[in-house]
């Protein structure tokens, strides 16, 4: 048909697998369809986007669960960057007036954070453009976890308060934890864009053109938004 039409045949097919209720195909006789507008409803959208994304392979058969959904939710999403957000900001607030910090001298751990967010770009483009969203969506959550680990190392809470001379490293730490957290929330936009918008604006970084995900676009004296983590904790009871 596309070539009686003299249109240009597709260079790439992509077949999808199925989505399974558990170990069982969805299936209106069955009783086992998902409604993902009560899914909606019930957690956002954007959750909803980031697990299929995050745990529905392309290419492949993928097995939903309301449990398997709430645990990704939990983890990458409450933990990881929920609390990095929370944890940022709320140090930023407290000691710097709510405004970004001016950045020192950066030593080697700041500098292997650095290089990370330097390459995650490229890493995430080259992912997408092989389909494979699934591990694009992993290496973003996966540089939000070095940065919680980063501030795990270099624990600005104690420095800051043990010893008023530390203030220039604690506003290195804090400043780069924030522009490492503002990239990681450009590249997660395509998947949470209400979400992630709204991270981005309590950092102050609305401005910024998502596509500009360089090292150090967040200017220090950018004032933060007002707001905390869009991701609370879903509690089972």
């Amino acid at each position: 048909i596309l070539m009686a039409a003299d249109i240009a045949l597709p260079k790439t097919i992509f077949s999808h697998g199925w989505w399974l209720m558990e170990e069982s195909k969805m299936s209106k006789s069955l009783g086992n369809v998902i409604n993902p507008m009560e899914l909606i409803d019930n957690y956002g959208v954007d959750p909803l986007r980031y697990y299929l994304m995050r745990d529905m392979v392309l290419g492949m058969d993928a097995s939903f669960t309301l449990e398997s959904f709430i645990k990704r939710y939990n983890s990458d999403l409450a933990n990881d960057y929920g609390n990095l957000v929370n944890r940022v900001t709320m140090l930023i607030i407290k000691h710097f007036d709510g405004k970004i910090p001016e950045s020192g001298d950066y030593n080697a751990t700041d500098l292997e954070l650095i290089a990370e967010a330097k390459t995650i770009s490229q890493i995430v483009r080259k992912l997408i453009g092989d389909m494979k969203i699934h591990n694009a969506v992993e290496n973003i959550i996966a540089l939000i976890r070095k940065v919680n680990a980063y501030l795990e190392i270099k624990a600005p809470w104690k420095l800051i308060n043990e010893d008023g001379d530390q203030k220039g490293s604690v506003a290195t730490t804090l400043a780069l934890s924030a522009d490492v957290l503002r990239i990681g929330s450009q590249l997660l936009n395509p998947v949470m864009p209400n979400k992630t918008q709204m991270i981005l604006d309590i950092l102050g970084a609305s401005s910024i053109p998502l596509s500009d995900t360089s090292i150090g676009k967040l200017k220090a004296g950018t004032v933060l938004g007002e707001g905390k983590s869009p991701f609370p904790r879903i509690i089972i009871e």
